[in-house]
């Protein structure tokens, strides 16, 4: 826990009148109850130049949330998972060219399941470099596409309900098959935790070992993790979902000890299991802006970053070009897909303000960052309603933000 410094908006360039829009627009989804909370973090040149917090940690409650609030961040776990994989490309550890068999043997015999229904071979194996894309051919179980996506329904394949650990919960999608073959199209997908296995394998460490000793230590990411510890289970709020049929919302997970974060998970999902505060993920975020370097500690060099930011997409294809049918964290318009987040190619067809170059990615439960290198611009939002598509809510963070530039 601690206190995030704030300096004077207009010694960042930013409009502070404008800035206190953010609040003042976000107050009606939380007075309605479409939102338990709404924080907000903008940061420019390193420095946080807004911060606020509105709502509970309950719907309709009355204990406010504030910097020390723990939200479940979902998938803002697999830019994490991405630059553990990064570190250890740099040590030469792992390829992005390798197949994951090396790694996975089970994914040696992976097959394609044909538009006809039979099981052929893929055209090639899995590499590393698919899982960071979600160009693997893997899929999601919710995602409700096809039979691939029934397979993992019918087999169990969710990291949150897996019985057994994530050697095992890998060793069965690998036995799944293949939505598509490899490299043809980009579908969201248990990629990320097929790669955090990878890095388990490849560093000899469980993934919440390495994501401690070698990322949220050196970092101090005190509040990040696959578990809430007991004395921290107090400031971890409560989850929400809302049914998509009929708007109805209802407790996902409960927060505090009722909350499954409470106690250790079978599998550690680098895809989507990690929990933490605004605080945390902004140390991470500044050490990204930052060219891979955060107080004194470098996790990354330069050019390993500015490679990862870069659109690794086929043919300098987007997300809609390669998969327009399928469910994104982002706006799939505009966006084409780094190693582990996506990456903005076209501003006009994003139909928002932007630059070039800005890399995001968010979670379920309505989390979201971006990171915008030209205006050098971090935003944070945090809040814990699922699914995120569920309101149009960070483009409209998006738009508040750029309205407040002035310099």
């Amino acid at each position: 826990m601690g206190t995030i410094e704030r300096i004077d908006p207009a010694d960042a360039g930013l409009s502070a009148e404008r800035l206190n829009r953010i609040p003042e627009f976000f107050q009606p989804y939380i007075d309605k109850q479409k939102l338990p909370c709404v924080a907000v973090l903008v940061a420019r040149g390193g420095q946080v130049a807004h911060l606020s917090f509105q709502g509970a940690t309950e719907m309709g409650g009355s204990r406010p949330i504030d910097e020390n609030t723990i939200y479940r961040i979902y998938s803002m776990t697999k830019p994490i998972t991405s630059v553990a994989a990064m570190m250890l490309f740099e040590e030469g550890t792992l390829r992005l060219d390798h197949e994951v068999y090396r790694y996975i043997p089970e994914f040696q015999d992976v097959m394609v399941l044909g538009d006809d229904g039979r099981l052929v071979k893929p055209a090639r194996p899995i590499m590393v470099r698919d899982l960071f894309l979600h160009t693997s051919g893997l899929s999601y179980s919710f995602l409700m596409q096809g039979p691939v996506d029934k397979y993992y329904r019918d087999n169990h394949i969710e990291h949150f309900a897996w019985k057994g650990d994530l050697k095992s919960f890998c060793e069965a999608i690998a036995k799944a098959p293949l939505a598509f073959s490899p490299g043809d199209r980009w579908n969201y997908s248990n990629s990320t935790d097929v790669l955090g296995r990878v890095v388990e394998v490849a560093s000899g460490m469980s993934l919440d070992q390495f994501f401690q000793k070698r990322i949220f230590g050196p970092l101090g990411m005190t509040d990040t993790g696959f578990t809430v510890p007991e004395a921290s289970l107090d400031r971890l709020m409560a989850c929400y979902r809302r049914n998509p049929e009929d708007g109805v919302i209802s407790l996902s997970d409960a927060g505090g000890a009722k909350s499954v974060y409470a106690k250790k998970p079978n599998v550690f999902s680098g895809g989507g299991g990690l929990a933490s505060t605004i605080g945390d993920y902004l140390k991470f975020c500044l050490m990204l802006a930052n060219g891979g370097e955060y107080n004194g500690v470098r996790i990354l060099s330069p050019k390993t970053l500015e490679y990862m930011t870069m659109n690794h997409l086929p043919g300098g294809k987007t997300l809609k070009d390669m998969g327009d049918k399928t469910f994104s964290e982002s706006r799939m318009d505009g966006s084409g897909f780094g190693l582990g987040w996506a990456v903005t190619t076209d501003v006009v067809a994003t139909m928002q303000p932007g630059s070039v170059g800005t890399f995001s990615w968010g979670g379920m439960a309505s989390t979201f960052f971006w990171i915008d290198p030209v205006e050098d611009i971090i935003a944070i939002q945090m809040t814990q309603l699922m699914p995120s598509g569920a309101y149009p809510i960070r483009p409209q963070l998006q738009q508040l933000v750029y309205a407040a530039i002035e310099e």
